[in-house]
């Protein structure tokens, strides 16, 4: 047997397709590494959104050719591959920059995975695939036998078409895909099967769904939530990333009509300024978004929103900076990510006019956290003394605990529950902590027969 080590960086989907591609490799022979050290194979499945993202590529790749270089002195090999957006945007400069890497590989052809493997070992040298059509990838994937956790990831669409002039997106994922329903439908069973409560549809723009249905028509995100509502034994249906262009009737009413749709949203704006807004290529104004969150909240008052926020985009002026808070304030958030403005080489607002010094970006960011951190500690705070399904997800750190997730995705820590793990209970919320909250399985009452005379 050999093993297999793979570190993954950035979103979901990059987690959907880690798992995916150890299911590839599976049939070789490869079983999961505890760590690098250990690994006959590594793969580093990068992402392109953070900042300096490529450079913390080849820092690793560095630490990773000292370790194949000893492995060679031992008499043995170790295969080393880069994956994901980094590889996409990279290409071949990867394997000039660093030769001991023997795989490149896109996150639209890493299906390509096991015949790559056997060309290294027909004819050495180095593999590079970067190609687009993800037709071909989900075609090829194996069926997942293992399970993924009670909470699993299934990617339904990829790519997109937005082309907001921050990001690297389109042109490291390429355009927008959906998958046909019928195959979503039926890997989601099998999730279920494997022990999955939840599942989290994932997509670059997911609720830009459109995938062939077997009815002949393209169903939208809301019309495949319903279906996968009636599967029996998932409980629990979530969806990210979504931009606010494409959120439809039909999916806000499944907020309000599909049970197993969590009250939790993550709607991405970054900017509360209509000029940075367009500058950003956003195709939508504040008050677009600030009325969305209206109807989102009549048709599910109790829904929780998350967002995501960049400071300092080029040409950001403290008034602008000013009418992003003013939205905080409107909205409020129960969770957000904020970033500073770094560039991304080839997007429009890489070479922009008007980049900001880092040091205002600092002091803007700090500001913005500050606010966001008083919101998120507000809701966690009003979540005190309620009592919350949770779906118990893993073991805690202490003897006897298990750690699961709310509704609206909170982590809770509750003592006595190592045994609920893959289990939905009810808990009743104690206290809030630093990252997470802590709270008590709530005990049901009995129910005793009474004899009527």
């Amino acid at each position: 047997m050999k093993k297999l080590f793979i570190k993954t960086y950035g979103c979901q989907m990059n987690v959907y397709d880690s798992a995916r591609m150890a299911d590839l490799l599976a049939p070789l022979g490869y079983t999961p590494a505890a760590s690098p050290d250990e690994a006959d194979m590594v793969i580093l499945n990068t992402c392109h959104i953070r900042e300096k993202a490529a450079e913390k590529i080849y820092s690793e790749l560095g630490r990773l050719k000292r370790l194949k270089d000893a492995r060679k002195l031992r008499g043995g090999t170790m295969t080393i591959a880069v994956a994901g957006c980094v590889a996409q945007a990279e290409g071949a400069e990867i394997i000039a920059r660093q030769s001991a890497v023997d795989i490149v590989v896109g996150p639209q052809s890493y299906h390509h995975l096991p015949e790559m493997l056997a060309r290294l070992a027909r004819n050495g040298g180095h593999a590079l695939q970067t190609d687009f059509p993800a037709e071909a990838k989900f075609d090829s994937l194996p069926e997942q036998n293992k399970s993924a956790g009670p909470a699993a990831f299934l990617t339904v669409q990829e790519g997109c078409d937005k082309f907001c002039t921050f990001c690297v997106v389109p042109y490291t994922r390429g355009s927008e895909y959906s998958r046909p329903a019928v195959d979503i439908l039926a890997e989601a069973q099998t999730l279920v099967a494997n022990g999955a409560r939840e599942i989290s549809l994932l997509g670059q723009n997911v609720n830009a769904y459109r995938g062939a249905g077997s009815d002949g028509e393209y169903w939208t995100l809301a019309r495949l939530i319903g279906a996968l509502a009636h599967l029996e034994g998932l409980k629990r249906l979530r969806y990210m990333t979504n931009h606010p262009r494409d959120m439809g009737d039909d999916l806000i009413a499944a907020h309000r009509d599909v049970d197993a749709l969590m009250p939790y949203l993550h709607l991405p704006i970054q900017s509360g300024s209509d000029r940075i807004l367009t500058a950003m290529n956003r195709q939508h104004t504040a008050d677009d978004y600030l009325r969305l969150v209206e109807r989102v909240r009549e048709a599910r008052p109790d829904i929780a929103l998350s967002s995501d926020f960049i400071v300092g985009f080029p040409g950001e002026t403290e008034k602008d900076f000013d009418a992003t808070m003013s939205l905080v304030r409107k909205v409020g958030y129960a969770q957000a990510f904020s970033f500073k403005y770094s560039a991304r080489p080839g997007t429009p607002a890489a070479v922009a006019s008007g980049q900001i010094p880092d040091d205002v970006k600092d002091t803007r960011l700090q500001a913005l956290q500050a606010l966001l951190a008083a919101q998120q500690a507000e809701f966690n705070t009003s979540c005190e003394g309620r009592v919350l399904s949770v779906l118990f997800e893993k073991p805690g750190r202490k003897d006897g605990q298990g750690v699961g997730r709310t509704p609206y995705l909170q982590p809770v820590h509750v003592d006595g529950a190592h045994a609920m793990i893959g289990q939905i209970a009810d808990v009743r919320i104690e206290a809030v902590l630093s990252n997470s909250l802590k709270g008590s399985l709530v005990s049901r009452p009995v129910r005793h027969k009474v004899s009527v005379q």
